[in-house]
């Protein structure tokens, strides 16, 4: 079966005045459609330069990246942002929420950039916030939500689109563990409908989530096993998630 990612020799160099830094060192990474990955590593070992590279926001040094059989490492910034648009979705630790829009209008926005309607973008915006347990706080600003609620507003932003990938850097590194626990089970539910999920993450216990681990160290994978250990998270409130 083709990978929906397929990763080749990658490397990234970034010139730092006179010294040359080697962020990452050949990495091969093969990804199947709907795969549950946990990418990690410590500081410093190339796990936010790949991310960057599968989510399109960055180019590598040389080697090739391959998405959904398209190669996208030779593409321009516009073409990369079109595959970005359709391909990936992002949930970031940060949030990334424009404080000044309701839950709704942040959910509706990428798909201002899709050309829909505005009917359009605010039905699925709302169809979405319900699947993420949201559909009673759809009018509410950022700053009116917890902050479980804010990532639950960017994951629901995420599956907009309806993108094959999600990409999630450190999602639950500014959570309590109770809070954490409930969005990993927003990423399950996710999963099982049939995306592919990549979590970026330094924390074990958030990893032991994943079905998959590839641990960077020193811009070269380290580790690439399968997780004998799954643990399964539960979150009530989310309707995937009821009998």
């Amino acid at each position: 079966m083709q990978p929906i990612i397929a990763v080749k020799g990658l490397t990234k160099t970034y010139t730092m005045g006179t010294t040359k830094v080697h962020a990452l060192r050949g990495v091969d990474l093969d990804i199947q459609a709907n795969e549950y990955l946990a990418l990690m590593g410590p500081s410093g070992s190339g796990k936010s330069t790949l991310m960057n590279l599968l989510g399109c926001l960055d180019t590598p040094t040389s080697g090739e990246y391959w998405l959904n059989s398209t190669n996208v490492s030779t593409m321009d910034d516009d073409e990369l942002a079109e595959v970005r648009n359709k391909e990936i979705g992002f949930v970031f630790q940060t949030f990334n929420l424009l404080p000044r829009l309701s839950a709704l209008e942040n959910v509706a926005l990428p798909l201002v950039y899709a050309g829909q309607s505005k009917s359009a973008r605010l039905d699925r915006a709302r169809e979405v916030l319900t699947e993420v347990g949201l559909g009673d706080r759809v009018d509410h600003k950022p700053n009116e939500l917890s902050g479980g609620q804010r990532q639950r507003v960017a994951i629901a932003r995420a599956l907009v689109n309806r993108p094959s990938i999600i990409l999630a850097d450190e999602p639950t590194g500014n959570l309590d563990t109770k809070t954490s626990i409930e969005i990993m089970g927003i990423f399950e539910r996710i999963h099982e409908m049939g995306n592919t999920v990549i979590l970026v993450t330094h924390e074990p216990d958030i990893a032991e989530h994943c079905h998959r681990m590839v641990r960077l160290r020193d811009g070269e994978v380290e580790v690439d096993q399968r997780n004998e250990n799954i643990v399964k998270a539960s979150d009530p409130t989310h309707r995937y998630n009821q009998e």
